[in-house]
């Protein structure tokens, strides 16, 4: 067995599609209709073209209710009931917050309170209304927006797991900028693994986690950061305080799902060590590690750490 692959940037990033096989032809056939399915969840949520369903919902905030179909219904309904479970720690309408914050300028300043007020006053992700009886959606609130960009590469890597082992794919990977799926184990039988990067140098990778049928998703402000007075700032808002997240470097999550490891790695990161630990502690199957702003790691119980690849 041998392994095929295929890189593609898609949903603003690099999606690297790795498939062990026998047979060359078949591999091709995998990695292809991998790819063609990544393209298609990324002409549904994208909020960046037109006519997608995400393009649709904010345009028509507080105005009116949207259609949806049965997919962009489920995923609206587990984003809202993980926003729920972590207290708003995640929220898909956090972006008129992120609007504020200009992280790759020369200079930072962080916004005046009444503009992170202003701004909070257009976030919540209980304004965000689903109707179960006609699967439509309805941002309550003018100039609400919502984005998928914390959990839509987990969800398409999540379909394209589905759609290959529906078609007996016992051996795989899908990889979007560092966050990995997997299927079964590497052509030689050893076990997929994905290293953790030095958030401070991005070429050295300070541990790596083996992957059995699960994945791994990292939030991190590696190279989208800014000092100030003395204070790291992470790219990452914490959609409860309109502030940006400090204390923490990197977290990594490990669970059954790609979808829910991107959502709860965002989570976590706001939540902070302590309280983040604790959460997902109290979840099944699911681990993660963080580092903090003095290059501390700090992992949950039972989380299978390497130190070399």
């Amino acid at each position: 067995m041998n392994e095929y692959r295929i890189q593609a940037k898609l949903m603003g990033s690099l999606f690297e599609l790795i498939v062990g096989h026998e047979n060359e032809k078949e591999a091709r056939f995998f990695l292809d209709i991998g790819v063609r399915e990544i393209e298609r969840i990324e002409n549904k949520l994208s909020e960046f073209r037109e006519h997608t369903f995400t393009t649709l919902l904010n345009t028509n905030a507080g105005v009116k209710p949207v259609q949806t179909d049965n997919e962009v219904y489920g995923l609206l309904e587990r984003c809202q009931r993980i926003s729920a479970l972590t207290r708003g720690a995640f929220d898909i309408t956090v972006g008129p917050l992120k609007k504020l914050y200009r992280f790759r300028n020369s200079e930072f300043s962080l916004p005046s309170k009444s503009s992170v007020d202003e701004a909070l006053g257009k976030t919540g992700y209980q304004y965000l209304r689903l109707d179960p009886t006609d699967r439509s959606a309805y941002l309550s609130k003018r100039h609400m927006s919502v984005s998928f960009a914390a959990v839509g590469k987990g969800y398409a890597a999540d379909c394209v797991k589905r759609l290959w082992m529906e078609k007996g794919l016992a051996s795989g990977v899908i990889s979007a900028s560092g966050d990995l799926t997997t299927i079964g184990c590497k052509p030689d039988g050893s076990p997929w693994k994905i290293g953790i990067a030095d958030p401070d140098n991005t070429q050295d990778m300070l541990v790596y986690i083996p992957v059995h049928n699960a994945s791994v998703a990292t939030s991190g402000d590696y190279e989208q950061y800014f000092m100030h007075k003395g204070v790291r700032y992470s790219h990452t808002i914490n959609p409860v305080s309109g502030m940006p997240v400090t204390g923490i470097k990197s977290v990594s999550i490990v669970s059954p799902s790609a979808e829910l490891s991107d959502a709860l790695a965002t989570a976590v990161y706001v939540m902070g060590v302590k309280t983040g630990l604790d959460f997902i502690g109290q979840l099944p199957a699911t681990h993660c590690l963080i580092i903090d702003d003095h290059d501390q790691m700090h992992y949950s119980k039972h989380i299978e750490i390497q130190n070399e690849k």
